[in-house]
């Protein structure tokens, strides 16, 4: 069952619904037979379970009773925020036991529950709240895996807390809801925390396709310790008419040097004077700084590069 991108639900409405904070890691169905083995399968309906070494524990933990169980498989951070750059060299690694174990060793995942769609029969039917009671009553909890709560109601409350933390967002459940397999349903609807910041554009991927003539997307910068350095690109978020007046924009500033200080090796770039100011919304960043899904919000012809809050920040994540 997948959420619906949205907004919180109605105030007269909030009692009616669960607050989840959504995760940024790896979606799994994990399948416990109840003899003591464990079967994890991504979203795909690959078996990855020999991704996950650590994970194969949990077949002990529910003996007897078969269960579903819906969750994700998370990488953390030093602050026990969920890092899905980390989490990225964990994946992939099912074909590999040995380098799966000893990435294992280095970077441990944990996995968290937040439904239980068959526990001896199928739940599929059943509210979402009574689920969650079952799913409760079970009491996961382990050196690599747990549940972690919900709260009815409070909406508005649990989204700020989230945004507070640096968290990615928050999944709203209604409380009433059956599970639907397969369905990206109104009955979950995510709420994506994004950010907005000024950065300086440095240069431009031509478009294709239907944006032939046109910037594919612009290369971005935001300044530290008196260099420009690399954020990344931002293809979406224009309209035809923007991407026409960014373009004259480009032309206009075109330049034979790379402004970014360390240069990124992108193929194709067409290199700019760094004087165009944008804003950019974007969920996190990576490790590195880089933004993680940006998007392009407005140009901001008021602020000179000088003048513009580009500054990235000194801990980037």
């Amino acid at each position: 069952m997948l959420a619906t991108p949205g907004r919180l639900p109605p105030a007269a409405q909030d009692r009616r619904w669960a607050y989840e904070t959504k995760q940024d890691g790896q979606r799994v169905m994990v399948y416990l037979p109840g003899d003591g083995s464990v079967l994890l399968r991504a979203r795909s309906g690959e078996d990855i379970t020999g991704t996950y070494p650590e994970l194969a524990a949990l077949g002990a933990a529910l003996r007897g009773t078969p269960v579903v169980l819906d969750g994700e498989v998370l990488a953390l951070d030093e602050r026990g925020r969920a890092d899905f750059q980390l989490l990225q060299s964990r994946m992939g690694l099912v074909r590999s036991p040995a380098r799966a174990a000893r990435r294992a060793a280095r970077v441990p995942v944990h996995l968290v529950f937040f439904d239980v769609p068959y526990l001896g029969r199928s739940l599929v039917r059943q509210p979402y709240a009574r689920r969650r009671a079952r799913l409760a009553e079970l009491g996961l909890s382990g050196p690599y895996w747990s549940t972690p709560g919900a709260v009815t109601g409070h909406g508005a409350e649990a989204l700020a807390a989230t945004r507070e933390h640096g968290l990615e967002g928050l999944v709203c459940k209604r409380l009433d809801s059956a599970y639907e397999p397969g369905i990206r349903s109104r009955a979950w609807i995510k709420i994506r925390n994004m950010r907005a910041e000024d950065v300086i554009v440095g240069g431009w991927l031509p478009g294709k396709g239907r944006l032939t003539g046109l910037p594919g997307a612009v290369l971005v910068g935001q300044r530290s310790g008196g260099l420009l350095r690399y954020v990344g690109g931002v293809g979406t978020g224009w309209s035809t008419a923007e991407r026409t007046e960014l373009a004259a924009l480009l032309t206009g500033a075109a330049s034979d040097r790379c402004p970014f200080d360390p240069a990124p090796r992108i193929p194709e770039a067409r290199w700019v004077a760094p004087r165009i100011v944008g804003e950019v919304r974007f969920s996190t960043r990576t490790r590195t700084g880089l933004l993680r899904q940006p998007s392009w919000l407005r140009l901001r012809p008021d602020l000179t590069p000088e003048e513009s809050a580009a500054d990235l920040p000194d801990d980037p994540g």
